[in-house]
């Protein structure tokens, strides 16, 4: 790295937090009535926040497999400080979350953030959470980030109004009150029994806990998990994702894809942390009731997927059915079984988030205003939406419309939309040859090599079978429900007319559909990427070791490196 870029780059740990922080400041004070200039400023910081995010993991990466990244914001020394950590998962999900809110912001500047007041500084304010979450190194910041989170994610499920976002966000809002206040039992038992809110010096206190006190923890421990459980979309937790999900306008449908993986994130990091494999008595402790939790939400999503025929539903099951997959491969604690299942996460959260954008514009074609699917004698209007002059010569067969009974061209929108669907579809069921294929069968190497010892079957490989066989049936089961929705919106329909499509709308979702193309073209790297980051959760002595032997600095300004140790 260059050497004038060197002493800027232990700042870009705070900037994903203080940068939508002071935009969305900004924007409140410009107004409502500038709604131009705040789309704009929303869309500068966005594409400044993907450049940081990426900036970032390229700095993790480059020193080993424990890079880790460690900055004080009032340089004082651990626990008794804010700490922000950045390490290779953190990096990773800053990615994941700055690329949907790049496609979810240029969407939304079609006309969605027309539809109610304060849409970009909301927008800007859900980043700030996300963004927080994934950086924060003590619980108590993890669950203001949260909050933050969830304060912003009220307003954009209701932005638009209409009494089913109404409904459903005040079911969204209920539930999670009920999760942020389990959220805080938990924290203050976990606080009462350690000493600490710092999660590395959690980690260490963990295996000196008194027996007498060593049920309390792992009754905060469990506390602590419901709630992350229910923003993971876990079972039986998972009943509000569907309609919550659905009803959300769609850029904000898609954005919030990421939500549920900020639950799966919650308790990757709690858990690996307090109850690695040398935590004493306490090790791996709830390993097993993650993956039978995570192996019923599997099988819940993916009958909930066949049986909608709700597109918006549907692609909410998917999320389900991803993080079920996700949080009952981390239950493992196998690093090549986590590491299939990060690279997983990155694959299915880009489908489902394009499958979310493409799912408005397919509810298009039922609006009675617009151009017939085969037209004759029709200019071409908007991007995307080119009618095709069919009328024939008079000597070929014609059905009883006066079309041609063969060669009937396809408008460029319905194909641009049913070649995106296909992608997300193949993604999300496991079909090769794109990254939800890839990431399934690394899972099943993985299982694989998990069920067998010394060349026998393991005494206790059941929840493993089950695992790889709810796999296949998945891939299988949204295989199904999707190739119907797909033949229903695509093929079926006679007569329907084109949905008129803007560049900047179609725009986010090739991107979002080139990334998953791009997870597939990269595999090998990207796997490796998350190798290294499954071996550094499972083994986090190198995260603890960065995080407590950080040392606060004299003169902030003398060393242009305030309170960061690598």
């Amino acid at each position: 790295m260059n050497s004038w870029i060197e002493p800027l780059m232990p700042h870009l740990v705070a900037a994903p937090i203080l940068l939508p922080l002071l935009t969305a400041a900004v924007m409140l004070l410009l107004g409502d009535a500038r709604r131009p200039a705040r789309r704009a400023l929303n869309a500068l910081a966005c594409l400044l926040n993907l450049g940081i995010a990426i900036a970032l993991l390229l700095w993790v990466n480059q020193t080993g497999p424990q890079s880790v990244a460690v900055y004080m914001p009032g340089n004082w020394p651990v626990p008794y400080g804010i700490v922000l950590v950045a390490d290779r998962l953190a990096a990773m999900m800053l990615l994941l979350t700055a690329v949907l809110g790049v496609a979810s912001m240029s969407y939304a500047t079609a006309r969605w953030d027309r539809a109610g007041v304060h849409f970009h500084p909301l927008f800007q304010l859900q980043l700030m959470g996300l963004n927080g979450a994934f950086l924060t190194g003590d619980l108590f910041n993890l669950f203001v980030f949260f909050e933050i989170m969830l304060t912003a994610s009220y307003g954009l499920l209701l932005h638009g109004s209409g009494p089913a976002r109404v409904k459903a966000g005040l079911h969204y809002i209920a539930v999670n009150l009920l999760a942020s206040t389990l959220f805080l039992i938990g924290v203050a038992i976990l606080y009462g029994v350690t000493g600490t809110l710092n999660l590395a010096d959690m980690a260490i206190m963990v295996p000196s806990i008194a027996p007498e006190d060593r049920g309390l923890l792992h009754t905060g421990a469990a506390i602590l998990a419901i709630a992350f459980l229910v923003k993971a979309g876990a079972w039986p937790l998972n009943f509000w994702l569907a309609p919550a999900y659905s009803a959300a306008a769609a850029p904000v449908a898609a954005l919030f894809a990421v939500m549920t993986k900020l639950g799966v994130y919650a308790v990757l990091r709690v858990w690996t942390l307090l109850f690695a494999p040398d935590a004493g008595v306490s090790a791996q402790f709830g390993g097993p009731a993650l993956v039978w939790l995570g192996l019923a939400t599997l099988t819940v999503g993916a009958i909930g997927v066949l049986a909608t025929h709700h597109l918006g539903r549907m692609a909410a099951a998917c999320a389900i059915i991803s993080s079920g997959t996700v949080l009952a491969a981390l239950g493992f604690g196998r690093p090549t079984i986590t590491a299939g299942a990060l690279y997983y996460a990155l694959g299915s959260t880009l489908a489902v988030s394009a499958l979310f954008l493409i799912i408005e514009m397919i509810e298009r074609s039922r609006q009675a205003d617009e151009t017939p699917l085969y037209v004759s004698e029709v200019e071409p209007d908007e991007a995307f939406a080119y009618p095709v002059d069919l009328m024939p010569p008079p000597d070929v067969n014609l059905d009883k419309d006066e079309r041609p009974l063969i060669g009937q061209a396809i408008p460029a929108a319905m194909a641009f939309l049913g070649l995106a669907f296909m992608a997300c579809a193949v993604t999300l069921a496991g079909l090769p040859p794109l990254s939800g294929f890839v990431g399934k069968v690394s899972m099943l190497s993985g299982l694989l090599g998990a069920a067998q010892v010394d060349g026998q079957p393991a005494r206790v490989a059941t929840p493993i079978w089950i695992m790889m066989a709810l796999l296949i049936g998945g891939g299988l089961l949204t295989t199904i429900a999707l190739s119907r929705a797909g033949v229903r919106y695509f093929w079926a329909p006679r007569g329907r007319p084109v949905p008129r499509l803007r560049v900047v709308e179609t725009a986010p979702v090739a991107v979002l559909v080139l990334l998953i193309g791009v997870l597939v073209w990269q595999a090998d790297a990207v796997l490796r990427y998350t190798l290294a980051t499954a071996r550094s959760l499972h083994e986090p002595g190198g995260y603890i070791g960065y995080v407590v032997s950080t040392q606060p600095v004299s003169s902030p300004s003398a060393s242009g490196k305030a309170g960061l140790q690598r």
